[in-house]
């Protein structure tokens, strides 16, 4: 045996000496020693104490460029001046009461004039809360419970965004849950053409992540988000974007890029400005139906929905998020795309990206990925590989999503994707040996 895994995890630990035992110790209060499953990679997490710019900093001083930001929130990277100066002046005036505050109104008549599917708007503290409630207010909308998602989405954490159809991995999920759900494989507009030919009066709507990027960020093939909306209009389905990540990569999200709107539209991520948010809009005719004044309405509340510093962060961060800005992020994001890309082809070893915008994803594999099976055909061939990748990055610096995904932002600059490719090509030339020895397949011949 080569011995690279056991040198890559042991430089880990000998660096992160610290993280290693408060991991220890919260492991006693905090099943696996974290409140979220997707921060979470062996032998444990480093634990990370500062964030500036594009900049991170752990418990034992490591500094790593951070090119995840918590999973696309941090458009902006860490502590923007401009966000946090609002923050603070938020601060003095009190953090949230229990009346209707005008940083909601000036957020949400940004939202409103930026993104085509949107008249009006209500807010939540997270993505899951948004999908969660435009679900309902699809339901409450057309008086069915149907819902259609594409097979390895993820849309939050609630029972109906989490539930797969597979009863062995959907532990603590009701039967009854699943019994309003069909699943259909992305870019399939064949399979969802069936599904509403045999369901279509069960069926409410039809929610999908234009891109989807915790599933791998397979594309949409030419013309699919618009057969999808052919489709569901046919058969009086509402149609959902959940634009929670992709919402960064246009000033009107994905649905202006393909030209394709929404019934309902839900949001998160970037329109926090770095705090706990969720959003969601749609037609006026559909959201009227959370007008408490209305005889009828669908009751949503929350005791932290349009928190005072959320709104005044988010609307300085996507003041910010013009289109030149967007424009810069997303001309990053295609630079480290064709890095990686070649880094992989220099290195003899099969594996590619895709890339929308400031949004890159891994693959092992060379073919072409079309959604989420072929994702997760790649991870699964790749044996341990993307783990190795993933501690060794870290090791040099580089802090991304185990799963592969990275993203760019506004603090960021060309010098930086050069370096961060460098070093990708530096850890892949460092696996070589040991994709050889383990991992033929992956070898390009």
């Amino acid at each position: 045996m080569t011995g690279i895994p056991q040198r890559i995890i042991g430089r880990f630990k000998a660096r992160t000496a610290k993280s290693q035992a408060l991991h220890a110790r919260a492991c006693q209060v905090l099943p696996g020693g974290d409140t979220r499953t997707g921060v979470y990679y062996a032998p444990y997490p480093a634990t990370m104490v500062e964030g500036n710019g594009a900049t991170l900093v752990d418990l034992d001083g490591n500094q790593y460029f951070d090119f995840l930001n918590n999973y696309t929130s941090l458009v902006h990277g860490h502590g923007h001046p401009g966000v946090m100066a609002v923050v603070r002046e938020q601060l003095t005036r009190g953090s949230v009461y229990a009346s209707p505050m005008i940083g909601q109104v000036e957020l949400a008549e940004l939202l409103c004039a930026r993104v085509p599917g949107v008249d009006m708007v209500r807010y939540t503290n997270s993505g899951s809360e948004a999908t969660m409630v435009a679900i309902r207010a699809a339901r409450g909308f057309t008086g069915r419970a149907g819902i259609v998602k594409m097979q390895g989405a993820y849309h939050g954490s609630h029972d109906l965004a989490v539930a797969s159809g597979n009863p062995d991995s959907d532990r603590g999920i009701p039967d009854a849950v699943r019994d309003d759900l069909f699943w259909v494989p992305f870019n399939d507009l064949g399979a969802v053409e069936r599904l509403l030919a045999e369901h279509g009066r069960q069926i409410a709507a039809v929610i999908v992540e234009p891109v989807p990027n915790a599933g791998g960020l397979p594309l949409p093939r030419p013309g699919y988000l618009r057969g999808l909306r052919d489709l569901v209009d046919r058969h009086s389905v509402l149609l959902i974007f959940d634009e929670v990540v992709t919402l960064r990569l246009n000033e009107g999200g994905y649905q202006t890029i393909a030209g394709v709107i929404p019934d309902l539209t839900a949001m998160g991520k970037i329109i926090g400005g770095g705090f706990a948010v969720g959003a969601f809009g749609g037609k006026r005719e559909i959201m009227l139906q959370f007008d408490p004044s209305q005889k009828g309405h669908i009751a949503h509340s929350g005791t932290f929905n349009g928190h005072g510093l959320t709104m005044a962060a988010g609307l300085a961060s996507l003041r910010c998020l013009d289109r030149e800005a967007i424009d810069r992020i997303n001309e990053l994001g295609r630079r480290l795309a064709m890095g990686f890309d070649r880094a992989f082809l220099e290195a003899g070893i099969r594996g590619r990206t895709t890339q929308a915008g400031s949004l890159v994803q891994i693959h092992w594999r060379s073919e072409v990925v079309e959604n989420m099976g072929d994702v997760q055909e790649g991870f699964r061939a790749a044996g341990d590989l993307p783990y190795l990748l993933h501690l060794e990055l870290m090791n040099r610096g580089i802090f991304a999503a185990p799963r592969g995904e990275y993203n760019t932002t506004s603090v960021m600059d060309s010098r930086d994707i050069e370096r961060a490719v460098g070093i990708f090509g530096e850890v892949l030339a460092d696996l070589k040996p040991h994709v050889q020895e383990v991992n033929q397949a992956l070898v390009c011949r």
